[in-house]
């Protein structure tokens, strides 16, 4: 038994900056206002206009919405339209839709993993609360788990500093299967270097 608790609060330990991790992506995936943040901060309008696609900031706000919707949703393909010279076209290249469904992809998985993460550490909690009795035991696996997560955060800070544009690249090379990440077209103006 003693064991079993050992390495259940080891997984816990483990999991803890995971479940941190997954439920900090899915929010930034999903908050609107980060979108808003974005946009604001890095004049993606002027960018746009620039390129020859004038948008107002609430229409740049329904395309982020757009996003949302599709990460959200059953779509295969994500079909947003803009009025350019005064016809309805796509927004995004064929490129681009493809990029956007591999990050679409990465977001499901994410909610994924949040899930099984949030199961197994609510049934830790539980069984520590109520089964063992052991309130130090949780105690403890929390603040491994927390020490855990802090030293990922500073790493990752730390990559970030020294070179973000090394950690970006390859970020989408080990997780996007084609190099449509980097397509001509708005999807890199909609999200510039820094976005997120």
């Amino acid at each position: 038994m003693k064991i079993f608790a050992t390495g259940a609060k080891w997984l816990f330990m483990l999991l803890l900056p995971v479940l941190l991790l997954t439920a900090s992506i899915g929010w930034a995936a999903n908050s609107l206002w980060l979108y808003r943040h974005g946009l604001n901060t890095y004049d993606v309008a002027r960018t746009l206009a620039d390129s020859g696609l004038e948008l107002a900031g609430s229409e740049l706000e329904e395309i982020y919405a757009g996003l949302i919707s599709y990460f959200n949703s059953a779509e295969k393909d994500i079909s947003l339209t803009v009025v350019m010279d005064g016809k309805q076209v796509n927004l995004f290249t064929p490129e681009e839709v493809i990029h956007f469904r591999d990050v679409k992809g990465l977001i499901r998985l994410d909610y994924g993993v949040l899930l099984g993460t949030l199961l197994y550490c609510l049934v830790y909690t539980g069984a520590c609360l109520w089964g063992w009795k052991d309130r130090r035991r949780l105690a403890r696996g929390a603040v491994g788990g927390s020490t855990i997560a802090l030293a990922l955060v500073l790493a990752l800070g730390a990559g970030t500093l020294s070179g973000f544009g090394q950690l970006f690249y390859r970020f989408h090379l080990l997780f996007f299967s084609k190099e449509f990440w980097s397509a001509e077209g708005y999807m890199l103006q909609l999200f510039p270097r820094g976005f997120f």
